[in-house]
Order: C-alpha cells, then structure tokens, then sequence
C-alpha cells in the first residue's frame, strides 16, 4: 500500500507521520510526504523516523499538477494536512491561503480523478462552521467561515464534496476543534504562551479572553483519522471533537499554574478582528458510528506538551519573534 501524506513537515501532519510508521503496519510499502516546508513545516519534526525504509519525502508544492500527478502514481490512500493554517496570518494576507487550501485541494482532486479507487481524507477544521453561541455544530450545520482562513477551509471542503458527487471520488473529511501537542509552531497560543514564559514575556490575551475553544491532543485526532480511514463513509464529514471546552483566559491560566507562574504574566490585548466567540463540535458520528473516544486528558496532554517545549528550546527558539 502507498500512502500519500501532504504537509507531512508540519504539525499535525508529522505527528500523523510519525504515528502511522509506528503502528508497523505490514501491509504498509510507502509512505511518501510531500511539503514546500514553508516557515511552519521543518524536517525536524521528521527525525524521529527519517531512517525508517518506507518514507520518502519529496519537497513540492501541492499547486505543482505535474509533481502532484506523478506522485499520486499508484497511490492507495491520501491524507491532506497541506494547508496555511493560522487566522492572523490570513487577516494581514489572504492571498497564499486562498492558493495553497483551495487551489492546492483542486490540483489534489484533479489527480485523483485518475486513480478513483484511493481513498482521500481532507483534513480541515471546526472554524468552517463559524461561531456558535450555545450548542455544538453537527455535520450538517450550514458552513459560516469569519476569517479568510477559515473561509479557505470551508471552499475546500466544498470542493472535496463536489468531487463526490460529480464524480463519485472515494473522499472523506474531517473536521477538528483545536490541536495541541509537541512540534506545535510557536505562534498558536499554547505553545506561544508556554514559550513566552520561558523568555520572560507576556502572554498577549485577546479581548476579555471569553472567547471559548474545544482542544484535542494531536495523538487523538491522528486516532480518529485512521479510524476514518479504516471505516468511514465516502463522501461523510466527521467531527473530531473531544468534549474539553474552555476560554482562552482559563487556558492561560491553566498554562500558568502548570509552570507556577502567576497571573501578573498576562496582558490583555485589543481583540482579533472578527473574533469567533465560541466552537463546540458534537462528535456523534465518529464516536457511534466509527468507536472513536480520545484517550488523552487535557491536563496530561497539557503537561505532556509543557515538558516538550521545555526540553527542547533548541527546536523552537529559531522559531520565535524577538
């Protein structure tokens, strides 16, 4: 079996990659990354089994059709991670969002309509939907993107979607709340915040910090990504969901009391234009239809991640502002 994983240099992509070599599956004979390996993507993150026989990275951009096509050669499964992912960025420039998450996912699904049989995960999040102010989001809830990134997310998911029923593509998406965990780039807020404290700056909270998140260990949703895989529809969109919501200021307070820090560190600051107030994913599908249940608590995750940064400053300090 080929496996092809776009954006395998980043976060959750290498976390994705790293965990797939480990399950050893036999049937198993290639796993190929392709990634531009932009500022967030990096070799590092890769080390842990760049020796091992079955990976194969290939440095390339997802918008190159003619790499793409002779890639997707034989290929049985795709996971797509590729994408610019952070909502500031998109906010001061929207351009390389709009052509890495939706022309890059087109250039994807025009190669695919050559090997119908592969199956292809999308992987995308629950910002698609918008903001809710009480209850949580199932599949079906209408998309309602606030921030150009967002907006990307949601006209590649269309995309996938229309591929299915046009031309009856084997295609999957699922749609995340937040990730945490090691190798996490240094300008989402945790590890921001975690990073921030080692160098003995302040942790720059938006608006009044209200603002409410649900967050999922990396290791769990690359969990219910294989799930997906191994037994969801064609065609079906699953929520990845952990049940774990809380604000942005209990969260910078939860980060403080785990490194003994007090609340002196955090700076309240003007809020993001067009700041979502709230995400909450109802995760039924996957959970009764695929058995998915994230094993990771927040705290132990939390901690976990905390120990990461700490051990391993040499990783994320050429990755940080001054």
């Amino acid at each position: 079996m080929k496996v092809i994983i776009t954006g395998g240099a980043g976060f959750i992509g290498s976390n994705y990659v790293k965990q797939r070599l480990e399950k050893k599956e036999e049937s198993l004979s290639e796993l190929v990354v392709i990634d531009n390996l932009t500022y967030a993507g990096t070799l590092e993150n890769l080390e842990a089994v760049s020796s091992n026989p079955k990976l194969t990275f290939i440095k390339g951009d997802v918008c190159d059709e003619k790499l793409v096509d002779e890639l997707f050669t034989g290929a049985d499964q795709v996971i797509h991670f590729a994408a610019e992912s952070h909502v500031d960025r998109s906010i001061e420039s929207s351009s390389e969002f709009i052509r890495t998450n939706v022309l890059g996912t087109n250039t994807l699904l025009n190669a695919l309509r050559r090997r119908p049989s592969a199956k292809f995960l999308h992987v995308s999040t629950d910002e698609v939907y918008g903001s809710i102010q009480e209850g949580s989001w199932t599949e079906n809830f209408p998309l309602a993107p606030n921030s150009p990134y967002s907006a990307s997310k949601a006209a590649s998911d269309l995309l996938v979607l229309s591929y299915f029923k046009t031309y009856g593509l084997n295609v999957f998406i699922s749609r995340c709340c937040n990730n945490y965990g090691p190798n996490q780039f240094p300008e989402k807020i945790i590890p921001l915040f975690i990073t921030n404290i080692m160098r003995e700056k302040k942790l720059p909270v938006y608006g009044d910090g209200n603002n409410s998140r649900e967050w999922i260990h990396v290791k769990d949703h690359c969990s219910a990504l294989d799930l997906i895989l191994e037994s969801g529809v064609p065609g079906q969109v699953y929520n990845v969901g952990s049940g774990l919501e809380i604000s942005n200021l209990d969260l910078t307070k939860k980060i403080l009391q785990h490194l003994n820090k007090s609340e002196g560190e955090i700076e309240f600051v003007a809020d993001r234009l067009g700041h979502d107030f709230r995400y909450s994913l109802d995760s039924t599908r996957i959970e009764s239809g695929l058995g998915f249940h994230p094993n990771i608590t927040f705290d132990d995750g939390l901690d976990e991640t905390i120990k990461w940064y700490l051990e391993n400053e040499n990783w994320w300090k050429s990755k940080v502002s001054n």
